[in-house]
């Protein structure tokens, strides 16, 4: 498959010395590998870059090359010629790292590979077919005519097995095997990069797991858990894990399933963010986009104002309702 990249983006990058780039809050490892090995691409480019994530580094990604030098919103600039927002639907995603008082009048371009994205950029290149943005840097560097070295290489290929779960997903197509075959023959270690993600987990992780999975509910192919900050708090642990949603969607008798987890504003309000999966057939990408997020169609999610009690009781219906109509749809064996 031959990916088009806009013309237009390609002429932000060239005419653009001085570049942020920015990937989005609740940051996972495509966001961590897209920023920095955009960061690093610019740099092989002759650009001055620098990269900026909205919340703090997660320990998980810190042997990433560049990511000491992350900036956090504090320390962000406002002089910059181009934003380059990645692996992100919509603006909002950026957090406090983009400041419209100070940088409104700076173009934003958008890669991205979220089929919601809103494309509010002044160049959009948005690729649903592709299953992480790594994977669109290893075609944008070859449209530049940048070879591959080792710290992109390491930086693309640990987006690509973060977003797939090392190649288990159902967009893992040819396409995405060879962009990893690529990125391995350029010096990234496969088997490191799945041990330093995909395969470790925090001891708090268990206490916190034993006390959600306690209360988990099944109903009409929907399966979900609630995380409570009240949780969290007594596992000893920082903040949810996105691997709960990965045991709710192995579920035999689930075809979509949901992490609720509790949050709050800065100024306190009550918040609840909703982490949708679903099985081969189904789709929740729809869902999540009337809900205000976004993603993928079977992975997405949004973030809803209200307490824990009252989302679930407002979106558990509606997962439920698009369930039953997509299996009617489209029978399934």
């Amino acid at each position: 498959m031959i990916y088009h990249i806009p013309d237009d983006l390609l002429a932000a990058l060239d005419a653009a010395n001085h570049i942020l780039c920015v990937s989005h809050v609740n940051a996972d490892g495509d966001a961590y590998g897209s920023v920095l090995g955009m960061t690093h691409l610019l740099h092989l480019m002759g650009k001055r870059a620098v990269a900026a994530m909205p919340d703090p580094m997660i320990p998980d990604f810190t042997f990433l090359p560049g990511a000491a030098a992350i900036l956090a919103p504090d320390a962000v600039a406002d002089d910059y010629d181009l934003i380059v927002c990645l692996d992100m639907s919509s603006p909002d995603r950026m957090g406090t790292v983009f400041d419209p008082a100070r940088h409104a009048a700076i173009p934003l371009v958008v890669i991205d590979h979220h089929i919601t994205n809103t494309r509010f950029g002044a160049a959009n290149w948005v690729e649903a077919g592709c299953a992480a943005t790594s994977q669109m840097l290893v075609y944008l560097a070859d449209a530049l005519g940048i070879a591959l070295d080792l710290p992109l290489a390491q930086c693309l290929l640990t987006g690509v097995v973060t977003d797939t779960l090392c190649f288990r997903t159902s967009n893992t197509t040819p396409e995405v095997l060879e962009a990893a075959m690529h990125l391995q023959r350029a010096g990234a270690n496969l088997a490191a990069t799945v041990q330093r993600t995909l395969n470790r987990l925090p001891f708090s992780t268990l206490p916190l797991w034993s006390q959600v999975l306690a209360g988990a509910r099944l109903e009409s192919g929907v399966a979900w858990v609630t995380v409570s900050q009240a949780q969290l708090r007594a596992a000893g642990h920082a903040d949810d894990d996105s691997r709960l949603n990965s045991i709710l969607s192995s579920v035999n008798e689930a075809d979509m399933s949901a992490v609720f987890t509790e949050k709050f504003t800065a100024q306190g309000a009550p918040t609840v963010e909703c982490s949708f999966r679903a099985k081969p057939g189904f789709t929740v990408g729809d869902l999540a986009f009337q809900l205000g997020g976004g993603g993928h169609a079977p992975a997405s999610g949004c973030t809803l104002a209200g307490d824990l009690e009252a989302v679930v009781a407002h979106v558990v219906p509606l997962m439920i309702a698009a369930r039953q109509q997509q299996a009617i749809t489209e029978p399934h064996a």
